[in-house]
């Protein structure tokens, strides 16, 4: 056992099993302990107990609670981790029987994003999800954080603001949502700003680890010349990405256009961080275009693609052009793929890490996008050299010439720009 192993916090995780459940509890725990590695935990064992409902004082029965008691004190646990949101009594009445740290999915969730968000505007949107979160489990929370160190579902506002009075954390909250508001005028300006170039904007959506950021870096490979451009953070974890990204990327018509990458989904994403984050997703909502990123080497397809289709509706944006795009198809034998067709219509099968089937993803870019674009010359008198710089900043000008009586570009423009400046067209 390596020493950073040995070092994680040994962690048992539980899940219940209904009779009304329309997710496999296997593969549930399965996607339940890769957030757990993503905290920072390693799965030592599971439990899962089948009930016809939930017990609304310890969520399992007490003879369960005991028996995880137990399995903690043969396999040396620390950390106990149930697959379901608990109330602030049933972490309480959990926590005096195993006398162990218990964590539910909510969260865990919340402790990843506290960990991985960048942004101020990250950082707020997770720490107004966490206060909300505890305020209702406050006595639950003292009793646990009381525990000698730190770990997974303890990043955070901290024990000190914990142990602050209601009316504090109220405050608290009040203050952050006030901060949020500003950053959501300086993200309403930038946004209309881009709006204002007339670039179109292709958004990056789906489940956690489905390889979107991936994809971004694959899309943008071949503009360099842009400093937004830069490459994103990858790594194959469950919420690598958590702040939204936005760089340019080229079609093959030399056409310019913006693409957004997004927080992944996740199946039981808590109400709370979906309400958190709705100011970064609602990005999504000015897109022109969605690319659905989908994992086609992972054996719950159906459910991530339902997943995610629900929040998108949440977010009213089916109404968009939406590609879904079958990504991680080198590890996958498209025979062997099965789908539900029901939330999808167009579709296409690629492979971000080897560049499979890239240049017809861009060209299927091309001809969804709702503008149409027009490769044109125009020359420009030299008294309208505003009008020049306009499309140097928002086109990819191809060639620029400077003659006798103006100047002469040639580029790809939208149909709006073409409407506009058509006197200058000369082919």
């Amino acid at each position: 056992m390596s020493q950073e192993i040995a070092n994680m916090e040994r962690v048992l995780i539980i899940g219940v099993e209904l009779d009304t459940d329309t997710i496999d509890i296997e593969n549930s725990l399965d996607e339940l302990e890769e957030l757990v590695k993503a905290a920072g935990g390693v799965v030592v064992s599971r439990v899962i107990q089948k009930k016809e409902s939930i017990n609304a004082a310890y969520f399992i029965g007490t003879g369960k609670a005991e028996e995880i008691k137990n399995y903690c004190e043969e396999l040396d646990i620390t950390t106990v981790v149930f697959n379901d949101e608990l109330s602030g009594a049933q972490l309480r009445n959990l926590e005096k029987i195993i006398d162990r740290k218990i964590v539910d999915r909510t969260n865990l969730i919340l402790d990843i994003f506290a960990n991985r968000a960048n942004s101020k505007e990250g950082k707020l949107q997770v720490k107004l999800a966490q206060l909300k979160y505890r305020l209702p489990r406050l006595i639950g929370f003292r009793d646990y954080l009381s525990r000698e160190g730190g770990g997974i579902g303890t990043r955070g506002p901290g024990e000190q603001k914990l142990e602050t009075d209601r009316r504090h954390i109220l405050r608290e909250v009040d203050n952050i949502e006030k901060q949020l508001k500003e950053v959501e005028q300086n993200r309403e300006v930038k946004r209309k700003k881009r709006e204002g170039s007339n670039l179109p904007i292709v958004a990056l959506v789906g489940y956690t680890n489905a390889g979107k950021s991936t994809l971004l870096n694959k899309l943008i490979q071949f503009n360099d010349e842009y400093e937004e451009s830069k490459e994103v953070f990858v790594k194959d974890m469950l919420f690598a990405t958590l702040d939204t990204s936005l760089r340019r990327g080229k079609l093959p018509n030399g056409q310019v256009f913006l693409l957004t990458d997004t927080v992944g989904f996740v199946s039981k994403l808590p109400t709370r961080l979906i309400e958190a984050f709705k100011g970064t997703l609602e990005e999504v909502k000015y897109a022109d275009l969605l690319l659905h990123i989908v994992d086609a080497s992972n054996k719950d397809l159906d459910i991530q693609i339902q997943t995610t289709y629900n929040i998108l509706r949440e977010l009213e944006v089916l109404d968009k052009p939406i590609i879904t795009v079958f990504n991680k198809m080198d590890k996958v034998d498209i025979h062997n793929l099965f789908y539900d067709n029901k939330y999808v219509d167009n579709k296409l099968f690629i492979s971000a890490k080897n560049g499979e089937n890239i240049d017809t993803l861009l060209r299927n870019i091309e001809n969804l996008l709702p503008q149409q674009y027009r490769l044109v010359t125009l020359k420009i008198p030299y008294s309208k050299q505003g009008i020049v710089n306009y499309f140097c900043d928002s086109y990819q000008v191809d060639n620029l010439e400077y003659v006798e009586d103006g100047t002469v570009l040639k580029l790809t423009i939208n149909q709006i720009d073409l409407e506009k400046y058509k006197e200058y067209i000369i082919n």
